[in-house]
Formats: C-alpha cells, sequence, structure tokens
C-alpha cells in the first residue's frame, strides 16, 4: 500500500496557509486587506504566514501605491502552484485510498 500522506506539503499544514493558497489558486493578485478578510485573522497572522510562503518562494508579492496609500498585494508564484496543486492531488488520492 503506498503512503500517501508522505506526499502532503508541510507548508499547507496551517489552516491559514491553506488558505492564503487557496485565495491565490482562483485570483490573480489578493491584497492584504482582502486576504486577512477572507481568512478572519490578525494582521501580524497574515503577516508571518506570508513571509513563511514568501520564503518557499509559493508566493510574489507586489506593492504599489493606490492613490496615497501603500497597497501590497499577493499571487501564487509558479513553483507555488505547482506545490499547491501537487499537495491537493496527495490529499485527494488519501480520501480515495478509503474507498
Amino acid at each position: 500500500m503506498k503512503n500517501f500522506i508522505a506526499n502532503l506539503n508541510k507548508a499547507f499544514e496551517s489552516r491559514v496557509r491553506l488558505g492564503i493558497m487557496s485565495l491565490l489558486m482562483v485570483n490573480d493578485f489578493v491584497d492584504f486587506g482582502t486576504l486577512k478578510e477572507q481568512l478572519q485573522i490578525t494582521d501580524g497572522n497574515l503577516a508571518s504566514h506570508i513571509n513563511a510562503l514568501e520564503k518557499l518562494h509559493y508566493i510574489e508579492i507586489r506593492k504599489q501605491f493606490v492613490g496615497k496609500k501603500p497597497n501590497t498585494s499577493f499571487a501564487a508564484s509558479v513553483e507555488g502552484k505547482k506545490a499547491f496543486s501537487e499537495h491537493l492531488d496527495a490529499l485527494e488520492k488519501l480520501i480515495n485510498q478509503s474507498n
């Protein structure tokens, strides 16, 4: 029997990182405020998870000004999309293993 749990990516064990990547997979760019609102977490919590994903090169960061206000938005990188897709495939195989 194959061990599908070994194929799960530890970077996505956190529900917050799972949520971040889920939102980024279906949107081109998502700003910090929208991520915070959608995930219902604090600034600091979101920032720490964003930092962890950035270190793994799973996300891209875009900083710009909207009017006179700074705006930071995020997108899943090519590497991040691949890693997240592989993680979802491993989850699906794990679920289907019991059928």
